[in-house]
């Protein structure tokens, strides 16, 4: 979880990670965010995130992000 925080945080440091649960509905992250997001997440955790997996509620929260990580690194 501390890795994602520090992805999330390369882009937009001013957002509270730990209690954030609106990212992609609030509008913080645009789609180029979300795209350099997937990148980093996809290069550190070695992992494919796909377009099936390009949903606001994998995205809303630091802690989703996590969820999402978990499950691919599971498969």
């Amino acid at each position: 979880m501390d890795r994602i925080i520090e992805i999330l945080k390369a882009v937009h440091p001013e957002v509270d990670y730990e209690t954030e649960t609106g990212l992609i509905d609030k509008r913080i992250f645009d789609s180029f965010d979300v795209v350099t997001i997937v990148g980093e997440l996809m290069d550190e955790f070695d992992i494919e995130i796909t377009a099936e997996h390009m949903i606001p509620e994998n995205f809303n929260s630091a802690e989703a992000i996590a969820e999402l990580v978990r499950t691919l690194e599971e498969e």
